[in-house]
């Protein structure tokens, strides 16, 4: 899978990209992750990005040019079924959930663009596949929340993950929340592990973990619950 980032602040990428699995799934080469400077598409001399809005108000908002620049040159402004799929990240946008992050791992190529300050000029929507939130609060920018939708949709790409068991066992897979989860020690504080769990009766250990998945849901989250029925 190809994976580009268009960004104001290339930097902040560095660390996310650079660390953990996702730098173990680049070296391997199963999935690939640019990420570019939205100034370098600029043609003054001071880098201008940002421009006042038309009709004033306060802020400052990312100019039409440079963004159009960017996405022309991975090809996004051709025809639709010959480009990549081009998602803005915005709290405007739909909700991200897992679903999403399933549907977006089988696309061969996305463009993930970041906006910043007020926003993009409404203009650069003509060549926006999909626009993307996630959460109903705002942010600096959109670098955060590109990051994590990268995240969310490497770990969907067969072989990020060495086992695939620990994907399909995450909260929201099957669209519940995952059960609780022991290690060693056994005892910590005089807190013990469940007993089913140091029984080796995998049989039982499976019906546990299932009476957990549902318990913890119906707790924590009785939406979850609500919409797997009306699914």
């Amino acid at each position: 899978m190809k994976i580009d980032i268009l960004t104001l602040f290339p930097g902040m990428f560095k660390g996310p990209l650079t660390e953990s699995l996702i730098a173990k799934a680049r070296e391997k080469g199963i999935i690939s992750i640019m990420v570019h400077d939205i100034r370098s598409f600029t043609k003054d001399r001071h880098r201008t990005a940002d421009d006042k809005p038309f009709g004033g108000g306060p802020g400052m908002v990312m100019k039409i040019e440079p963004v159009h620049g960017a996405l022309k040159k991975l090809g996004c402004t051709g025809k639709k079924g010959k480009k990549p799929l081009v998602i803005y990240l915005s709290p405007q946008g739909k909700p991200f959930d897992q679903q999403k992050a399933k549907d977006l791992s089988k696309k061969k190529h996305i463009v993930l663009l970041c906006g910043h300050y007020e926003g993009i000029d409404e203009r650069i929507m003509k060549w926006v596949d999909l626009e993307l939130s996630i959460g109903d609060y705002v942010l600096t920018g959109g670098e955060i929340p590109a990051m994590a939708v990268v995240d969310a949709v490497s770990r969907m790409i067969p072989g990020v993950v060495k086992e695939a068991g620990s994907v399909e066992n995450d909260s929201f897979y099957g669209g519940l929340l995952d059960c609780p989860h022991y290690t060693r020690p056994a005892v910590f504080e005089g807190m013990k592990v469940p007993e089913v769990l140091l029984s080796g009766h995998h049989k039982k250990i499976e019906e546990w973990k299932k009476a957990q998945v549902l318990a913890r849901t119906s707790k924590r989250r009785p939406d979850l619950i609500s919409r797997k029925k009306k699914a």
